[in-house]
């Protein structure tokens, strides 16, 4: 007996109905084969294949987003995560187009993970109690085969094999994305996910800090560190981002080191800081002044103590003291030698009457006056002028003596006065004596006489 069954006829023999069941299985697979979402059945090759989404779907993603083929899916990326076009799967499998890390997203980019879908391994509808995938329970029932566990996958030493209902689906590792079949390192430090240093190592990254700064509890950003709170500076510290400064106080300057304060040695700047003498004191300086001086209320000037004044001297009653720059000197009781009589605490007279007064001066006034040392010349520093005026009488002012060293000179300046004028710096301490005359003449009643001012200079040691 014949049967014709689509096209085809068999005998009724046993063997002949094996062999049909071996066509409608084998022969005819493409009429009861199904994959999984994002596989096809591929008949030349009988096999399921992933399907190209981002080349096949239209629109499949929106506005900025680029599509990149997966295996079994595809992703929507962001253009600017880009920096090189997208490139369609051909022969070769699409390099990967790594982010820009110009654009400063700090959240780590990892591929999605994979979608619990439908088994890749082909099913089969055959006649058989369970899909391929499953193997029947002594129960009856069908139970998923775990390919993972057994083994049995078909996933390349790089990648993970994750058990679905049916079959498996091959991933990838967290720090790992899918190229080309191959799970390769996402190279993390080039996105921008550390804030300062960034380590790249397979599969993962390590974020480091600067100096000057430490790594928060997020393992990416870095946090300021106040190194001033374990105070570095020997005076003052200013914290700033990653590092700090130190500052002195007044009087010091920053040693070598940056964190050490040395005292600043204010009298080598100038000899002119002090009048007299600079004295270094830590952080500062104090000036000092010669005995005979104080420091004047500016702190730097050198002011005469009057010891006549204060009464921190050591004449006698019977003495008179005579203050000069820089100190003082007792003057004894005034004597006048024969033939001169003392007509005043300080002028003796030598009288006309007297026959040894002839060619003497009439009378010799004694005057005292302190000069500080080095004065700059000229100058004027003592005037003298007849106090008695005759008709038809004219004056001469004259040094008589004490100037051995030419260091004065008389400038008249009137005809009955004239002044004394320095005219070369005398250094001290010294006591200069000078004899200043004024001679009288009267042509009219054949008179010349003369008197003396016995001029008495202490120029003192200092030039103040």
């Amino acid at each position: 007996m014949l049967f014709e069954i689509r096209g085809f006829r068999f005998c009724s023999s046993a063997r002949m109905l094996a062999a049909l069941l071996f066509i409608l299985l084998c022969v005819q697979p493409g009429h009861g084969q199904t994959c999984t979402e994002g596989f096809a059945y591929d008949r030349r090759a009988r096999q399921c294949i992933d399907v190209d989404e981002c080349r096949t779907l239209p629109d499949v993603c929106r506005g900025d987003m680029r599509c990149v083929n997966q295996n079994g899916g595809y992703l929507c990326i962001p253009r600017s995560l880009y920096n090189q076009p997208y490139r369609p799967a051909g022969p070769l499998p699409p390099e990967p187009a790594y982010p820009d890390s110009s654009v400063g997203f700090s959240d780590t980019f990892v591929p999605a993970d994979p979608r619990s879908v439908e088994p890749s391994y082909p099913r089969v509808r055959s006649t058989a109690q369970c899909l391929l995938g499953y193997t029947a329970a002594e129960d009856g029932s069908c139970n998923d085969i775990d390919e993972c566990e057994t083994n049995s996958h078909h996933c390349n030493p790089t990648q993970v094999c994750i058990n679905t209902l049916g079959g498996y689906t091959c991933s990838c590792t967290e720090g790992y994305w899918l190229i080309g079949g191959q799970c390769q390192d996402i190279d993390e430090c080039r996105y921008g996910y550390c804030q300062q240093l960034c380590a790249n190592v397979p599969g993962s990254y390590s974020c480091s800090c600067n100096p000057g700064f430490i790594l928060n509890p997020d393992s990416r950003t870095c946090q300021d560190v106040d190194e001033c709170e374990d105070e570095p500076c020997s005076h003052g510290c200013f914290n700033t981002y990653g590092s700090f400064m130190c500052n002195c106080d007044e009087g010091f300057e920053l040693a070598s080191d940056g964190t050490t304060c040395i005292d600043l040695d204010e009298c080598s700047f100038s000899e002119f800081l002090c009048q007299h003498r600079c004295v270094n004191t830590p952080g500062s300086f104090s000036c000092i002044c010669p005995p005979g001086y104080y420091v004047y209320e500016d702190g730097r000037s050198c002011e005469d103590s009057n010891e006549c004044d204060t009464g921190n001297n050591t004449c006698t009653t019977a003495q008179v003291c005579f203050n000069f720059q820089g100190g003082y000197t007792c003057l004894d009781p005034l004597q006048c030698h024969p033939p001169y009589i003392e007509v005043s605490d300080n002028q003796c007279m030598c009288s006309a009457e007297n026959p040894a007064c002839r060619d003497k001066p009439f009378t010799i006034l004694y005057r005292h006056m302190d000069l500080s040392s080095g004065r700059s010349v000229p100058a004027d520093i003592f005037q003298m002028q007849a106090t008695t005026r005759y008709p038809g009488a004219f004056y001469i002012f004259q040094i008589k003596s004490g100037n051995d060293g030419r260091e004065f000179y008389m400038r008249q300046t009137s005809n009955v006065s004239a002044t004394l004028v320095l005219s070369r710096p005398i250094k001290g301490p010294k006591e200069v004596v000078l004899d200043l005359e004024m001679v009288t003449v009267n042509n009219v009643i054949n008179f010349r006489g003369s008197s003396i001012i016995r001029l008495t200079i202490f120029v003192s040691e200092h030039p103040f």
